[in-house]
């Protein structure tokens, strides 16, 4: 942690819906002028699409347990830690960005599914913002977690997160349904490991409930929408938290512990803004006093 230059993460697998987290953030950022570098997940990956591929084959012919995204062979840990406490201690590091799609490949001339070369970060930044899969990971031999100074998990409860990601993977990506399956039978291991107990590390969680039957993820016609949900905000510190403002500015929101306030999933956005600007706002207030 660093108060010279904070680190904020936001942690959650993928069809957990951190996109709409990092949404909400880039709005904070623009609405309060803050200048904030941002750093992707999935550049942290140690292989490319086409050598991961070549990884899950090889492990499968020789009998070894698959490999994913979520664990510590397919992934950089040390360098993301490298990243996190240089920029703690000095506001500099070095980045690269994956190129999911050819639309973000065009610019640098490569092919979908791979890397740009590393390079440093642009200079003059107040806060470093990550989102991907491992911002509050910890290992024996890493602790990713220590130097972030505003963790946030993404974490719907696992029968929508699979009917997220099966969808998403249909659609955009055009798997079949038996290939999604694969997938998450073969990162199950890795998310018990590696993804499940960052949750615990947070400072904010942002939970998504459905109201909807989801029992069973794999014949599920339809994502269930933002009116058919809840979301579950848990709070680690409760300290400096007014809950009663948050209860007053979104309506229809309870109380169901005393560090966990409830909202309609259609006010996830919002709430997400109420909750995270004073506390991204304290965290520069602390650097320009430090």
């Amino acid at each position: 942690m660093s108060l010279k230059h904070p680190i904020i993460a936001v942690t959650g697998s993928s069809g957990a819906g951190t996109s709409l987290v990092t949404q909400s953030f880039q709005h904070i950022f623009r609405r309060e002028e803050i200048n904030a570098v941002t750093v992707e997940g999935d550049s942290f990956h140690r292989y490319d699409r086409e050598e991961m591929k070549r990884e899950i084959t090889k492990a499968e012919k020789n009998g070894r347990r698959a490999i994913s995204h979520f664990g510590q062979e397919a992934n950089l840990f040390q360098e993301l830690e490298t990243l996190f406490r240089q920029y703690g201690e000095t506001g500099t590091g070095k980045v690269r960005r994956y190129l999911h799609n050819n639309e973000e490949a065009a610019p640098y001339n490569q092919e979908a599914g791979t890397f740009t070369p590393w390079e440093p970060l642009p200079e003059g930044s107040e806060l470093l913002f990550y989102e991907g899969l491992h911002g509050g990971v910890v290992t024996q031999d890493v602790n990713v977690a220590k130097h972030v100074d505003l963790l946030i998990g993404v974490v719907p409860i696992v029968n929508l997160e699979w009917i997220q990601k099966i969808h998403r993977d249909m659609k955009d990506r055009g798997y079949s349904i038996e290939a999604v399956t694969q997938t998450i039978l073969r990162r199950m291991r890795d998310y018990v490991y590696y993804i499940t107990p960052q949750f615990s590390r947070t400072h904010i969680n942002f939970q998504r409930v459905p109201t909807v039957d989801t029992s069973n993820p794999f014949i599920a016609r339809d994502i269930p929408t933002a009116d058919e949900s809840f979301v579950v905000i848990r709070f680690r510190n409760t300290k400096g938290i007014d809950f009663p403002y948050l209860l007053t500015m979104i309506h229809d929101s309870f109380m169901s512990r005393p560090n966990c306030i409830v909202v309609p999933g259609g006010k996830m956005g919002l709430s997400m803004q109420l909750v995270l600007t004073p506390l991204i706002l304290d965290l520069l207030k602390k650097k320009k006093l430090g």
